[in-house]
């Protein structure tokens, strides 16, 4: 059973990329993505995913074409989330057998993603909607629609999201910055592991 995590890794590169993973799967995150920003991201995934693949749920972030992809489906990913709702990716997305998270902020957002098969809701940025935007839009939500709030969620709100409804969270510089060592990694991602373990319970899925 793992938390309801994604370590977004933004601007990692290939070199650490295999280490970084394994600390943070140690740590309890084992649902990882490399963003297409980030350099050589798919030589990153292709390393997490023969290395970690078995342990973990990887894949890639800021997927925006059908193109993008095609080629995380080639390096082995599992794992799709994008920054925005667009419904052709969602469909490529599941058509090859990954996770679809589209970015979403308003409801037509959200019933165009669910509508085009998506696995889950990423609220992007979550600090625009807010606890209270989420619990609006989540009273017109289908029962058992999985939500993340990315953006403006963290240990220091963690409480106040998952009262709004929240069912996860996406962490990014909280848990991983350019240049940081993997000792850095692992703190950082124990200690978020330990803010969602207390804000939870411990409730995992």
């Amino acid at each position: 059973m793992s938390r309801k995590l994604i370590a977004i890794l933004r601007g990692i590169s290939p070199p650490e990329a295999v280490a970084a993973a394994a600390v943070l799967i140690e740590a309890g995150i084992d649902r990882i993505e490399v963003p297409l920003n980030s350099p050589d991201p798919f030589d990153s995934i292709a390393a997490m995913a023969a290395a970690h693949g078995r342990a973990a749920l990887i894949g890639a972030g800021t997927v925006l074409s059908l193109a993008d992809v095609a080629r995380v489906a080639e390096a082995g990913g599992r794992l799709v989330v994008s920054p925005n709702c667009d419904t052709a990716v969602i469909a490529a997305t599941k058509a090859a057998g990954m996770q679809s998270w589209p970015g979403v902020l308003t409801p037509t957002e959200c019933f165009a993603a669910l509508g085009a098969g998506a696995d889950g809701l990423k609220i992007f940025p979550a600090s625009l909607l807010g606890p209270d935007g989420l619990r609006a839009i989540r009273a017109v939500l289908p029962a058992g629609c999985q939500v993340y709030a990315v953006g403006g969620a963290g240990p220091e709100n963690f409480a106040a999201w998952i009262a709004a409804s929240a069912d996860g969270f996406g962490i990014g510089s909280a848990i991983y910055k350019p240049g940081m060592t993997t000792a850095d990694i692992a703190a950082r991602a124990r200690d978020i592991v330990a803010a969602y373990d207390a804000a939870t319970g411990g409730a995992r899925a």
